[in-house]
């Protein structure tokens, strides 16, 4: 894996944010994946040749564990999403691909498919969050590990392919809660606490048994074919130095992309009008 390559590209697409890099053409194709996460929904849209156009994020709790527990909400967020990707590109965006934790339910997979209907997307694709890490990450032997906000995901790839699957519910939300209870103070309180860089060596000591959890995760997933590598992504990961204490519980090797968080929702706009990951 070239993380070179791959941070400054994902740090292309994160300036998106602030300054789109051109208009698009009329009739030109757009590639959109949409990241309906735990902690926070993302839309990122690619042209043809998976070059940055736009990245919007917001905060969201619409969602727990990966299933959406406020409908309502998770529409709203991701139609104001598509409202502000619309407006700068000055096009409008008619279909997406999403992404789901391993394993999912199809009934969850289908109120994913409903949120993004109702915020004016038709789903035209669906792809497992790891896997969709991995299109940008290009891992050919190794776990690609993705710890949102509320689950930790396992893809196990060999020569390429992804040969197994996994989700566990312990991810950022959980470390949270922690924080919550040694504090003595409310959830959206001690996730600002967890987000603030200067905090980053009391939550890292406060939250290490969680942190060693999904490292038990990883082990208990992946004893038939223990990988010989593992990639972390996901927003849990930018807690500085959580990479550390997950390769000193596993023995297992553990490299990490600077952008965590936007990995997956880039692989995810990536797979979009691949056939292989068509409905």
């Amino acid at each position: 894996m070239d993380f070179t390559a791959i941070d400054k590209f994902a740090a292309e697409v994160e300036r998106t944010q602030e300054k789109v890099p051109r208009k698009v053409q009329e009739g030109e194709t757009i590639k959109v994946g949409l990241d309906l996460g735990t902690c926070f929904t993302v839309l990122v849209a690619l042209d043809s040749e998976n070059r940055p156009l736009a990245c919007e994020m917001e905060r969201s709790n619409a969602l727990k564990d990966g299933v959406v527990v406020d409908y309502h909400a998770a529409c709203d967020t991701v139609k104001r999403l598509k409202d502000r990707v619309e407006r700068r590109l000055g096009t409008e965006l008619t279909e997406c691909t999403i992404a789901m934790p391993p394993g999912t339910e199809a009934s969850d997979s289908r109120t994913h498919r409903y949120v993004a209907s109702a915020a004016g997307l038709e789903v035209t694709g669906m792809i497992d969050e790891p896997t969709a890490a991995n299109l940008l990450l290009g891992m050919k032997d190794g776990a690609v590990v993705d710890i949102g906000g509320g689950t930790t995901g396992i893809s196990v790839l060999k020569d390429g392919e992804v040969v197994f699957t996994a989700d566990q519910p312990t991810g950022g939300t959980h470390l949270t809660l922690v924080i919550a209870g040694n504090r003595q103070i409310s959830f959206d309180e001690a996730e600002a606490f967890k987000m603030d860089p200067a905090n980053q060596s009391e939550v890292l000591h406060v939250t290490t048994p969680v942190i060693e959890k999904m490292g038990q995760i990883i082990l208990d997933e992946t004893r038939e074919m223990r990988p010989a590598q593992l990639c972390l992504v996901g927003g849990t990961c930018c807690l500085s130095g959580l990479d550390k204490i997950i390769e000193k519980y596993t023995g297992i090797p553990v490299v990490q992309p600077e952008h965590a968080l936007l990995i997956t929702p880039i692989g995810i706009a990536m797979a979009h009008g691949d056939p292989a990951y068509r409905l």
